[in-house]
């Protein structure tokens, strides 16, 4: 039997590059997932890709910075999909660019995609996972918010703020059957690390700086994130609550 037969996932941002890696391994393990991403095509991409190699996936248009669109998806999911089993809330966006040159524009938006967004999801999807005692909720961080990361100030400020809320909740649903981890990936190969690489100005000798300090030797790839995140949603993972995990490949390594 896979691990995730007859389970329900959802992953947020699963249009992208690493939501869209995480979405293929959920069905490959019997998952039914539901791809949410702002942009319906990138997500019925991923669906059909699903879909195409036998697997069960669904695609819907959600901005998790809009609670109204938030709470209509999730009817959506379960009315298509059954009860969620299994939140993974991945969406993230950044700007890159150092703290006093940023706006306040910028910080509104960079909250509301990376922290309230995430915050939508939990309120909208929690009262169900509560009423049947059960659940897995893995949220998708970054090591920006373990040491910090210039030029992403705002962005590791919401980062860590997620780390924070994921275990209170952790804390709050235990007594529900539910658990709430962390995956902070380190820098990795998407479309954001693309766009913070040409903000750097010297996009190849930023590459090379960080290939020399991941022990590693080489940037992650959104290949590398899925097991992280299935482990935590897992029945393996029955006793593991409030943990954050980094997937950086040793560029840090907190205790």
């Amino acid at each position: 039997m896979q691990k995730f037969e007859g389970k329900t996932v959802v992953v947020t941002g699963g249009g992208g590059g690493i939501g869209g890696a995480t979405c293929r391994r959920f069905a490959q393990e019997g998952a039914r997932v539901a791809v949410l991403d702002r942009s319906l095509e990138a997500a019925e991409q991923v669906a059909a890709q699903i879909r195409n190699s036998g697997g069960q996936a669904a695609a819907f248009a959600c901005d998790i910075t809009d609670r109204v669109a938030v709470n209509a998806a999730v009817a959506a999911v379960e009315a298509q999909l059954g009860e969620i089993d299994v939140l993974v809330n991945n969406a993230g966006w950044d700007v890159f660019r150092p703290f006093l040159k940023t706006e306040p524009a910028q910080w509104e938006q960079l909250i509301a995609i990376n922290l309230t967004g995430a915050l939508h999801m939990h309120h909208a999807v929690l009262p169900g996972m509560a009423a049947r005692k059960r659940g897995r909720i893995v949220n998708i961080a970054s090591d920006a918010a373990r040491v910090g990361s210039s030029g992403e100030a705002v962005y590791a400020a919401c980062k860590g703020g997620l780390v924070s809320f994921s275990k209170t909740i952790a804390r709050e649903h235990a007594r529900h059957g539910i658990t709430v981890n962390v995956v902070c990936p380190g820098p990795t190969e998407t479309a954001l690390f693309e766009d913070y690489k040409q903000g750097a100005g010297n996009p190849e000798k930023l590459l090379e700086a960080f290939q020399r300090s991941i022990p590693l030797g080489r940037i992650g790839r959104p290949d590398d994130l899925p097991g992280a995140v299935l482990f935590f949603a897992s029945d393996d993972a029955t006793y593991v609550t409030g943990q954050v995990l980094s997937v950086s490949g040793g560029l840090t390594m907190n205790g």
